[in-house]
């Protein structure tokens, strides 16, 4: 692999909010429909919003998990729990 010598704007941090990850997707979006655009940033800024669209994806499945296992206490109780069981 080559080295990319240009850095996208705002790259993601190692876990950005939900909110931020949007807030960037849009951005990005809106960056990659102009039509002025240079290919190269073109292609990091893509990569740039895959990777954050998979954040956005991964923080959702973890509250529709969080959801779904409050609504299946078995004892009929609401409660929560984290995902990784207390650890």
């Amino acid at each position: 692999m080559t080295p990319r010598n240009k850095e996208p704007k705002d790259a993601p941090e190692e876990r950005a909010s939900l909110a931020e990850d949007l807030r960037r997707l849009e951005e990005i979006v809106r960056q990659l429909e102009r039509e002025d655009g240079d290919l190269d940033q073109s292609l990091v800024l893509f990569e740039e919003g895959v990777g954050r669209l998979r954040s956005a994806r991964g923080r959702l499945g973890e509250a529709e998990a969080r959801v779904k296992k409050v609504l299946e206490d078995a004892e009929g109780t609401l409660r929560a729990e984290d995902l990784d069981g207390g650890t």
